[in-house]
């Protein structure tokens, strides 16, 4: 079953007792923006997670500009907004798709089988009449029991076995050209890419918000095994994960996600980065 809903699906299922839906709206220009616009409006008994108070960790020397989260930190988070190893989960952003995409992947690293993305997000809802509120709701507290897959987080080392050559793995730089050929680099210190990764960027995957249906994006792929181990990354882990989610709606197996992604990278000064 694909990972996507639609505006019509989620307002056929506002009143199930076992759904929760979470808020994830962020700026990376305006941090706060995104609780702002939560507290101003949002969809009905939507709960709101932060990109980089629930959603990421402490940055460090080492893990990129959006590590991951403290496990048992999120978890908290999962419990307090009432949410259990059963619970229907509908996670939605503006329209860009990154920062649902993030929540959604932690849900996923957890176990969490019923969790999906609002295509189109908060912006699709309301364009549909979807009906909003100000009110922030509370639930009752709940036990969350992770069953985390390591197998869908890449390490380190594993990208540094690609960059010194092995390619059994394919490692898919999912930010834009101009950043993968080292044209411009607005954020991190060291313009370019990991070598041995190919370009696909993101936002090509998506239409206005949208994610482009199966048959699209084994189109976009149509070049890779779907057996094959592949591993994504961006700039922070976070624009990573809508290229996550489009390989598994196309049918591809085996894939993961580096974290920490190319800001990670380069905070080691003994790697090498490549250039167009």
């Amino acid at each position: 079953m694909s990972v996507l809903v639609d505006a019509e699906w989620l307002n056929e299922h506002m009143d199930d007792g076992n759904l929760r839906i979470i808020d994830c709206r962020f700026s990376l220009g305006n941090p706060a923006e995104g609780r702002e616009s939560y507290n101003e409006s949002h969809i009905p008994g939507a709960i709101f997670f932060d990109l980089e108070k629930d959603l990421s960790g402490y940055v460090k020397m080492h893990g990129g500009r959006h590590p991951l989260p403290n496990m048992k930190n999120f978890l908290r988070k999962v419990e307090d907004a009432g949410i259990d190893n059963h619970t229907t989960i509908v996670i939605y952003d503006e329209k860009e798709a990154a920062f649902a995409g993030r929540c959604w992947w932690l849900f996923h690293y957890i176990g969490h089988e019923n969790v999906y993305i609002l295509s189109g997000g908060f912006a699709a809802w309301k364009k549909g009449s979807g009906k909003t509120e100000s009110t922030v709701p509370h639930y009752p507290p709940t036990n969350y029991r992770p069953s985390v897959k390591d197998d869908i987080l890449a390490t380190v080392d594993e990208i540094q076995c690609i960059a010194n050559g092995d390619r059994k793995t394919l490692l898919i730089d999912s930010r834009s050209r101009e950043r993968f050929s080292g044209r411009e680099e607005p954020i991190d210190r060291i313009p370019g890419h990991i070598p041995g990764a190919i370009n696909l960027p993101w936002t090509e995957g998506m239409n206005d918000g949208y994610f482009l249906g199966p048959d699209k994006q084994k189109e976009r792929f149509s070049k890779l095994k779907k057996d094959d181990p592949i591993i994504v990354y961006c700039g922070s882990g976070v624009t990573a994960t809508p290229n996550f989610i489009a390989l598994k709606e196309a049918g591809f197996t085996d894939v993961k996600l580096y974290a920490g992604s190319y800001s990670d990278w380069v905070s080691y000064e003994e790697h090498k980065v490549e250039t167009e």
